[in-house]
């Protein structure tokens, strides 16, 4: 009896114990980095057979083609030829990658700081014709969303960054309190043309005619790839403070950025100019124009700021006075896209929302798709595009709402 109180007491006191230590942590988001040797980098880039998807990125289409990223790893080449029976056949191998950008068959991609030029005219035998060494800047978006980042496991004289990777971990709350005391902010810091693919609207790249342009956190950077294998990096503009997405219309650029966005005018396509802005409060922010409106998606919360979750519309037929027309209230908006009438907008865990937008001041509802993750979109001319969870989707245009034709399982 005594043995079994003495055991009882023990269990008692560790019990306590814990629980005790327990209201002294709480689980948070850590960013581990993801880091390759110099060497490994400049070898970074190879096409090998198909392979699971680790982190569904942005998606790109052209011709009988889809492009899915990969975050920080390459792009996953799928056949869509048959939309209702789409097949994965390569993955191109890119360190650090995220964006892509197609033209008359060459393939133009980030890999850091580098751009890669890759021929995709033998789907069967990509080949790398070209590599620009340090043309890119600030590549590697800092992981706002993330609680502790743990920048200082990096040796930069033998190791490069090439991505984060956001994981969950108990901390000492009086940690996370104290988290901003020693970081080192140094540290942080078309469509039409049927010769050009066509990107979504968390697109960082976007090629114009003969000029590719490429967003980073502050710059515009810009090539002229007149020749394709041998683009010529011009001169960046400065063009404000955390971009993350581009879309044109027209002779112009609409830049989505965490404060607002910013419109420039590409008339004179090596030096665009800027034309104006519209501030909104901090948050995530992609972009999308029709002829007269700007339809622009909020994502609030821990990762992108403290504005509510919403879709913004912008009045744009005064280019040089954008005014708000419309807010929507939604859950956690990320991609967006449009395509006659209608409007998509990917509201993350809350799924695919269709809206008939012929009357801006009151969206009609077409079709929510539930039960689903929802990343980006592409509205092509015969089909819609979407990218989910480690999942491509592929809808076909009805009349009043739009109709599942294929799901390819990317894992």
């Amino acid at each position: 009896m005594k043995r079994l109180a003495l055991l009882l007491f023990v269990g008692f006191v560790f019990l306590s114990c814990e629980k005790k230590e327990d209201g002294l942590y709480e689980d948070y988001q850590v960013a581990k980095p993801l880091k390759m040797s110099l060497s490994e980098f400049k070898n970074g880039v190879d096409v090998i057979a198909p392979m699971p998807i680790e982190e569904s990125g942005k998606i790109y289409a052209y011709k009988d083609y889809i492009f899915v990223n990969d975050k920080y790893k390459g792009v996953h080449v799928i056949d869509n030829s048959i939309p209702s029976s789409p097949k994965k056949i390569a993955f191109i191998k890119i360190a650090g990658n995220v964006d892509i950008s197609v033209k008359d068959d060459y393939l133009f991609a980030d890999s850091l700081m580098d751009l890669m030029v890759l021929d995709i005219s033998d789907i069967d035998n990509i080949t790398i014709v070209n590599r620009l060494e340090n043309v890119l800047r600030d590549n590697i978006i800092w992981p706002a969303q993330a609680d502790f980042i743990e920048y200082e496991n990096i040796n930069y004289e033998t190791e490069i960054l090439v991505g984060w990777e956001i994981v969950t971990e108990r901390r000492l709350k009086t940690d996370f309190e104290e988290r901003f005391n020693t970081i080192d902010f140094a540290l942080a810091e078309s469509a039409n043309d049927a010769s050009v693919g066509q990107g979504g609207s968390l697109a960082r790249f976007k090629i114009v005619e003969d000029f590719l342009y490429a967003v980073d956190s502050h710059n515009i950077n810009i090539f002229n790839i007149s020749d394709l294998e041998n683009p010529e990096d011009l001169e960046d503009v400065f063009a404000g403070f955390d971009i993350e997405t581009i879309f044109s219309k027209g002779q112009y650029l609409f830049l989505g950025s965490m404060s607002g966005m910013y419109i420039y005018d590409i008339s004179t396509p090596s030096t665009p100019t800027f034309i104006s802005e519209f501030q909104h409060g901090t948050a995530c922010d992609p972009v999308v124009v029709d002829d007269n409106y700007a339809y622009v998606t909020l994502r609030g919360g821990n990762a992108c700021g403290a504005t509510e979750s919403g879709l913004y519309i912008i009045d744009i037929s005064n280019i040089s006075e954008p005014v708000l027309k419309e807010t929507y209230s939604m859950d956690e908006p990320y991609g967006l896209g449009i395509k006659n009438e209608k409007l998509f907008v990917c509201d993350g865990a809350s799924g695919l929302k269709v809206f008939d937008k012929s009357d801006i001041t009151d969206l009609k509802t077409l079709d929510h798709f539930k039960d689903l993750v929802t990343f980006d979109v592409i509205p092509l001319e015969e089909n819609l595009l979407m990218i989910g969870e480690g999942i491509l989707y592929q809808y076909e245009y009805l009349d009043h709402k739009i109709n599942l034709i294929s799901k390819l399982e990317l894992n």
